[in-house]
């Protein structure tokens, strides 16, 4: 006999319950205090940036160079923000700092859109606009691509695993 499954369609994203979008009615939770919340989101993103700053030693673009660690974190960023957002809305209930913690501190801070956007200026101001346009684009893709693929496989994962 086939699970029943209690979450969303299949088809639709994950809604972030902080937003007051979810069609189901959330249960009333006490508030943390702003601190707490701010807190882990700030020891959240530390450890990203750190983890971040390490894939750019690892691998430096140089002066001349395309950024290929800038787009790499920020598509492994987006696939596994893709993951984690199936996983902690749809297959369970996480404790309510983890979200903060990781999605916004963790992945925020590991993923990095400004950096993005200096490489880009930095490209063109080197009289490279071509590779900074590709770059432009590239990036976009790479991001949207990889939030969609996480999702879709984790979801598909999920539905294997409750088959079993």
């Amino acid at each position: 006999m086939p699970s029943q499954r209690t979450g969303p369609p299949a088809s639709a994203e994950p809604i972030d319950p902080d937003t007051g979008l979810s069609a189901s009615p959330r249960r009333r939770e006490p508030r943390l205090p702003h601190y707490t919340v701010l807190g882990v989101i700030a020891v959240g993103g530390a450890l990203g940036a750190v983890a971040r700053y390490g894939a750019s030693r690892l691998w430096p673009a140089g002066t001349d160079g395309f950024p290929w660690a800038t787009l790499t974190v920020n598509a492994v960023g987006c696939l596994v923000i893709g993951v984690f957002l199936v996983v902690v809305s749809e297959v369970f209930s996480a404790h309510r700092l983890l979200r903060p913690f990781f999605a916004t501190g963790v992945l925020g801070g590991f993923t990095t859109f400004s950096t993005y956007c200096v490489d880009i200026v930095r490209l063109v101001d080197s009289g490279r606009a071509g590779p900074a346009l590709a770059y432009l684009a590239a990036t976009l893709v790479a991001a949207m691509a990889a939030v969609s693929a996480g999702a879709w496989s984790t979801r598909r994962v999920v539905a294997k695993w409750g088959e079993r």
